[in-house]
């Protein structure tokens, strides 16, 4: 029984898995036409117009372009059938490419607080309107590209990467637009790089959270949002369990979870639902893949964390 029980979460799991997958990777297919549609447009126009600031952030707009094919990427690896090579899939590569999308996000700030202290030393005239009217389009389509991915972002790390691209960049444009309108009406250039250090340094904050979690993760660390000594205490309170050892927490993939622990317990006819009981707990603590030893008489203490 418990084990019947134990794959039917895991199926009922797989399957909103699926649909949250399907959903997230046609908001990025749409992501990526759109938003390189607009790095034409922008660029032709920041080149005819003379505008740095447009030509500068429709690299930066590529940049972003180039997040979404890795998330995309990343969301199709995860939901790849493991194999004799790849027990677990390729999970970790979700964790991967999270960690590059934070990467080519501090970069992206770097090249705009460099690009705006240069403006700052050489101020140069700029045409305000076609500037403004541009930038729109931006806030348009990155604006509705994150507004899609806004619900999936909270779930998967990978996802509030792409996520935290386009809303940085709805930012950088909203940024552009006001600068564009701003010079229009008072012919003040030095508003177009005090903006963009304004929003390097947004778009840093929400990275630095982005970075700090995923090379936890690489590195094997339990996931944020769970507390292992809570469910240590947890498991230890069930019924028949007298206590537990060898408990590891990590994460197989940005959305995956996975523990295992040796518990002990009274006697062997309650194996079967302590095992059940603590999958149900684990579950409910957001763990997905528990592996449990289960022992009558206590085993050699090794030195590892709940030992």
């Amino acid at each position: 029984m418990g084990h019947h029980h134990g794959h039917n979460i895991e199926h009922n799991h797989a399957h909103h898995h699926h649909q949250h997958f399907t959903r997230v990777s046609k908001v990025l297919i749409w992501g990526i036409i759109l938003n390189l549609l607009y790095v034409i447009i922008e660029g032709g126009v920041g080149i005819y117009a003379g505008s740095m600031g447009l030509v500068s952030d429709a690299g930066h707009n590529l940049s972003d372009v180039f997040s979404l094919v890795l998330t995309f990427i990343g969301i199709k690896l995860a939901s790849a059938h493991a194999n004799s090579h790849f027990t677990y899939g390729y999970q970790k590569a979700t964790i991967m490419i999270s960690l590059l999308n934070a990467i080519i996000l501090l970069i992206a700030v770097g090249v705009i607080i460099v690009e705006s202290i240069r403006k700052f030393s050489h101020p140069e005239p700029i045409d305000g309107d076609i500037v403004s009217w541009t930038a729109g389009i931006g806030i348009v389509i990155n604006g509705a590209t994150a507004w899609l991915l806004m619900k999936d972002q909270k779930e998967d790390l990978n996802v509030r990467g792409a996520f935290l691209h386009m809303a940085a960049d709805t930012l950088v444009s909203v940024g552009v637009v006001v600068a564009g309108v701003v010079i229009s009406l008072t012919g003040w250039v030095m508003i177009d790089p005090i903006i963009s250090l304004l929003i390097a340094l947004l778009i840093l904050i929400s990275t630095w959270s982005m970075l700090r979690e995923t090379l936890r993760l690489s590195i094997d660390g339990v996931p944020e949002g769970i507390d292992v000594e809570k469910l240590k205490t947890g498991i230890e309170s069930l019924p028949h369990v007298k206590s537990i050892h060898h408990i590891h927490v990590w994460a197989l993939s940005t959305t995956l979870n996975a523990m295992t622990l040796h518990v002990l317990i009274d006697s062997r006819d309650n194996e079967d639902e302590v095992k059940k009981q603590i999958k149900d707990f684990a579950a409910d603590a957001g763990i997905s893949h528990p592996t449990i030893e289960v022992e009558t008489t206590p085993c050699g203490w090794e030195s590892t964390y709940g030992g």
